[in-house]
C-alpha cells in the first residue's frame, strides 16, 4: 500500500489526496509533524518538508508537482491536466497561479499566520500580513469568478488540478473562515461543486487538534 505523509489542512498535502483519489489509488494517511524532524523522514525527504509519497515498491517521492506529474505520468487513465499541449499549458499556468502566486498573498498571510504559527507557537499573527491576506484574497476570488462565467471548470471544460490546487488552498482558508463566500458567488459555486466530489469528501472530515472548524466550514460538512 502506497503511503502519503502530510499535515493538517496542508495544501499541497491535499492536494495529492485528491489527485489520488481522483485516479483511484488507495493510500494510508501519515500525520508527519515536520517540526520535530524525524530522522526516519529525514531519510525520506532530506528538505523535511510534506507532501511525501512512497509508492507500493518503495519509490519515494516529495514536492506536490513533482508528485501529481508522476502520477499524471504512471496513472494516465484519468487525466487532470489536459488532452492536448494547449490545455496542458492553461492548466500549468493556473496551477502556478495558485500554488505560488495565490499561497504567498493569501495562504501565507492567512493560514500561515492564523494556524501554522499557533500550531508550531511562532507567536502571534502578524497584524500586517493578515490585513494584505484578507485585501488580496478578493481579487483571487473574483479571478477564480472571471474563468468560471466563460468556462466550465477553471482550466476549461473538464475538472483538472487547476481545480485541485485552487480549492486545497481555498479550503485551508474556510476552515479558519476567512473565505468572504458571500461576497464572490461565482466562486461559491464553483468551490462548492469542487466539494461535492467524491474525492473532496474526506478533507472535510479532517480536524486539526486543539483547533476549532469555522461555522462556514462545519456548514459545507453538513
Amino acid at each position: 500500500m502506497r503511503t502519503l505523509y502530510h499535515l493538517w489542512l496542508h495544501p499541497f498535502s491535499r492536494k495529492v489526496r485528491i489527485v489520488l483519489a481522483e485516479k483511484g489509488l488507495e493510500f494510508n494517511l501519515q500525520i508527519e509533524k515536520v517540526w520535530e524532524r524525524r530522522t526516519e523522514f529525514l531519510a525520506l525527504n532530506p528538505a523535511g518538508d510534506v507532501p511525501v509519497l512512497v509508492e507500493p515498491d518503495g519509490t519515494t517521492l516529495s514536492n506536490s508537482s513533482v508528485i501529481c506529474e508522476y502520477l499524471e505520468e504512471v496513472y494516465p487513465e484519468t487525466s487532470l491536466l489536459g488532452l492536448d499541449p494547449v490545455q496542458r499549458a492553461e492548466v500549468r499556468r493556473l496551477v502556478g497561479w495558485f500554488d505560488v502566486k495565490f499561497n504567498r498573498e493569501v495562504t501565507d498571510n492567512l493560514f500561515g499566520e492564523k494556524m501554522m504559527k499557533r500550531v508550531l507557537h511562532l507567536g502571534e499573527p502578524h497584524g500586517p500580513s493578515v490585513r494584505a491576506g484578507h485585501a488580496n484574497i478578493h481579487y483571487h476570488l473574483d479571478y477564480i469568478g472571471f474563468l468560471i462565467e466563460r468556462r466550465e471548470w477553471l482550466a476549461g471544460e473538464q475538472f483538472s488540478l487547476a481545480d485541485i490546487a485552487a480549492a486545497a488552498h481555498l479550503s485551508a482558508i474556510d476552515y479558519i473562515g476567512d473565505v468572504p463566500w458571500e461576497e464572490h458567488q461565482a466562486a461559491k459555486s464553483w468551490f462548492a461543486r469542487v466539494q461535492s466530489r467524491p474525492s473532496f469528501q474526506p478533507l472535510l472530515e479532517d480536524q486539526v487538534p486543539g483547533f476549532s472548524r469555522s461555522k462556514q466550514y462545519e456548514g459545507s460538512n453538513s
